[in-house]
C-alpha cells in the first residue's frame, strides 16, 4: 500500500551531517520522536537550533515577531537545554541548509521511490543512507563529513540520563465498550475502564493508557 511519508530532517552545518526520519503523519509525538532519535544519532545535542515556524513549536506570533512557543515544545527545550531560534516566516534563506537537504534527501535516499513492509525498515534504510553520505567528502572540504563530524560533537552538549519522552499527553474518557478515541482512532481498553477516565500517552506508532486516578 502506499501512502505519505512526511520526514523530519536534523542537519549539522558545521559538519554537513544529516539525519532524516520518515513518519506517517507531522504531529507532536513525531516531531519530540525526531529529536530524540537525531541527538542519539550525533552523538549530542546542538546548543543552538534553527526552527521554521511549525505550529507544533509556535502557538502564535505576536506583533513584534516574539514567538508564543507551544507547551510540549518548551518541555522539549527545557529536557535537552536547547537555546531555540526561528526563521523569519516566508523567508527559506534563513534555513538554507536543511531545506537543501530536505532536497538532497528526496533525491538521493527517495528515488526510485522505494517499498518497504514498515516505517521501522524505512527509517533504517534511511539512517544507513545517512552514515554512508558521511563517507562523502565535499567540494571546499580537505577532510570527509564523517571526520568533521567527530570535531562538531567537541561543541554538542552531552545526552541527558533520562531520555525524553516523545509522546503526547491526552485526558478522555472510556466508553461504554471499552474504547478510547485518540487523533480518530479507537483503541481497545481493559472492560474495567467502561465509563471511567482514561489518561492516554500517544507515541508516533502506539497508545499506552491508564486509569485516572
Amino acid at each position: 500500500m502506499e501512502c505519505k511519508i512526511h520526514f523530519y530532517v536534523m542537519s549539522l552545518p558545521h559538519s554537513d551531517a544529516v539525519f532524516v526520519k520518515g513518519y506517517p503523519t507531522e504531529t507532536t509525538e513525531a516531531f519530540c520522536d525526531g529529536h530524540v532519535s537525531a541527538f542519539a544519532f550525533f552523538g549530542g545535542i546542538p546548543q543552538t537550533i534553527l526552527y521554521d515556524n511549525t505550529k507544533i513549536a509556535v502557538a502564535r506570533i505576536l506583533g513584534d515577531r516574539t514567538r508564543v512557543r507551544t507547551q510540549r515544545f518548551t518541555e522539549l527545550q527545557s529536557h535537552y537545554l536547547i537555546d531555540g531560534r526561528f526563521g523569519r516566516p516566508a523567508r527559506e534563506n534563513d534555513k538554507g541548509n536543511v531545506e537543501g537537504m530536505v532536497g538532497f534527501t528526496r533525491r538521493n535516499f527517495m528515488v526510485p521511490p522505494p517499498r518497504f513492509n514498515s516505517f521501522d525498515d524505512l527509517n533504517a534504510h534511511l539512517e544507513q543512507r545517512c552514515l554512508e553520505r558521511q563517507g562523502d567528502k565535499l567540494r571546499g572540504h580537505e577532510q570527509t563529513i564523517g571526520n568533521r563530524l567527530i570535531s562538531n560533537r567537541e561543541a554538542l552538549m552531552g545526552l541527558p540520563v533520562a531520555e525524553y519522552e516523545a509522546c503526547v499527553h491526552v485526558s478522555t474518557r472510556a466508553t461504554s465498550i471499552s474504547t478510547v478515541r485518540y487523533r480518530s482512532n479507537d483503541y481497545s481498553v481493559p472492560v474495567t475502564y467502561a465509563h471511567h477516565d482514561v489518561h492516554v500517552r500517544g507515541f508516533v506508532h502506539e497508545c499506552h493508557h491508564r486509569l485516572r486516578q
